[in-house]
């Protein structure tokens, strides 16, 4: 099934997109309304100090806590990790289907790697999203050592993405075309 995933690229890419514009779109017109100008935790690609995630969540309060929590992590980023890593495992897939040396390679050993490269990322997101549900569901049990662990699985995240980005661009530029 994974193998096949290639033929779906293009819907696949037209929804990751449309999902993560929804997702700019509350980020930057809701959600730092509700914290004051702040951006929000998994928007932190470098990662954060733990008196950062105590300002950020002091200035949610518990209702814009609840608004994020109900939102973001509890609808829309349950979705979000899963879709990306299917669109991407497609894309990778899709461009590996016009290198040669990948033609030799079987269809299913192809999904595998393609899996392989992407899962590591998803895992990651999934963590931090735990991890930052943990610390909005009771922000009195925030303490350095879960913020600390939130910004370190956001930087890992961030760059667990970048593993199958460049890959994905490698196979784009020896790709050859179709004649």
């Amino acid at each position: 099934m994974i193998a096949r995933l290639w033929r779906h690229a293009g819907p696949l890419t037209v929804a990751t997109l449309a999902v993560l514009a929804i997702m700019v779109l509350l980020e930057f017109f809701y959600f730092q309304s509700l914290s004051g100008g702040l951006a929000s935790l998994a928007w932190r690609p470098f990662g954060f100090a733990p008196q950062q995630g105590i300002e950020w969540l002091t200035a949610l309060g518990p209702r814009g806590a609840e608004a994020i929590l109900v939102w973001h992590y509890l609808s829309i980023d349950l979705l979000f990790p899963a879709l990306l890593s299917l669109t991407l495992i497609s894309l990778l897939l899709h461009a590996a289907h016009d290198v040669a040396a990948f033609k030799a390679i079987s269809p299913n050993r192809r999904a595998t790697v393609a899996l392989a490269l992407v899962l590591p990322y998803t895992v990651a997101n999934y963590a931090q999203n735990a991890a930052v549900v943990r610390v909005l569901s009771d922000p009195l049990s925030a303490n350095a050592d879960t913020l600390a662990l939130a910004s370190m699985l956001g930087m890992l995240k961030y760059a667990l993405l970048a593993v199958p980005l460049l890959v994905l661009g490698c196979l784009v530029a020896v790709r050859r075309p179709k004649r």
